[in-house]
């Protein structure tokens, strides 16, 4: 299995840390940067998988023989960790837990591996625990920190750290993801994995609200409120829809002034249902509004 083989995106990493792999130059610790969604943690998990797998005169093992990577696919890999927040932070009894464990050595794979996912969570004597093991880490570990948001790092942290910022997905590659070509649905995705892995679950959602969208500009008021079902029954996936409906008219607007008004009746419309007025009066208001703008 060649790393990283299933991920898209960020090509250049890649290189960079399939090159460090090879040459045996991996370190101790990484933190891993950029927008949520985007693949850090796919990434992370991948170098981890490899860095673990056993090697027996100096020959890395196929991962399908290699006790460590069967353990890691079925979540069951004593040497492998993964950290998340409890509640909304990071609690140092979490870093105070893994400080007690890594100094013990690997049982079945070449290196311990702790992945802290939303490290950014962390509070600040979170951090400053966790930087006593950075500090002087045990030669078989590697600590892979994952964050969103690089300035809630402490700068001591960050300095005994590689870090390595992730781009997000070029419009072609999220385009791969979702087997489209439609620039709207495309735009949606803003560059995130995680977002593409949704909106694809929900591409022909997204058709059906172009097809809304045409029907504002060329048909009457009633045939739009008559085919527009899908609005009012969408009550939990509204405001990704109303996203999408923003990213459209956006387009629109570049040719049509009258767009840009559209696209305040929309945000109008968030902020009516975010205050909790009656959410089909609020779709109403929308499709009416927008209709009167477009067929002035």
């Amino acid at each position: 299995m060649q790393l990283f083989k299933n991920i898209i995106g960020n090509k250049q990493i890649k290189e960079s840390l399939i090159n460090s792999v090879s040459s045996g130059n991996v370190s101790h610790s990484y933190l891993f940067v950029g927008k949520a969604g985007i693949g850090k943690k796919l990434f992370a998990k991948d170098l981890a998988k490899k860095v673990m797998c056993v090697e027996k005169n100096n020959t890395t093992l196929n991962f399908d023989d290699c006790e460590s990577c069967t353990k890691f696919d079925a979540n069951s890999n004593p040497d492998f960790s993964l950290i998340v927040p409890d509640g909304k932070s990071i609690k140092i009894e979490q870093i105070r837990s893994m400080q007690s464990k890594i100094v013990e050595k690997p049982i079945i794979s070449s290196k311990k591996v702790y992945i802290i996912d939303d490290a950014d969570l962390m509070s600040e004597e979170s951090q400053n625990c966790l930087l006593k093991t950075l500090e002087e880490p045990p030669e078989y570990a590697m600590i892979i920190l994952i964050a969103s948001n690089e300035s809630r790092m402490l700068q001591t942290i960050k300095s005994r750290c590689v870090i390595i910022r992730f781009e997000n997905l070029t419009d072609e590659e999220v385009g791969k993801i979702l087997n489209t070509t439609d620039q709207d649905i495309i735009r949606l995705c803003e560059g995130s994995v995680a977002k593409a892995g949704k909106i694809q679950e929900k591409k022909d959602v997204f058709i059906q609200l172009k097809n809304i969208a045409n029907l504002l500009e060329k048909n009457s008021l009633i045939e739009v409120l008559n085919n527009s079902d899908l609005l009012y029954s969408s009550k939990d996936d509204i405001m990704t829809l109303l996203d999408f409906l923003n990213i459209i008219f956006f387009e629109k607007a570049k040719e049509d002034i009258r767009n840009s008004d559209v696209i305040n009746i929309i945000e109008k419309t968030k902020k009516k249902i975010l205050a909790n007025n009656n959410y089909d009066m609020c779709i109403d208001y929308m499709l009416i509004h927008i209709w009167e703008i477009l067929n002035k």
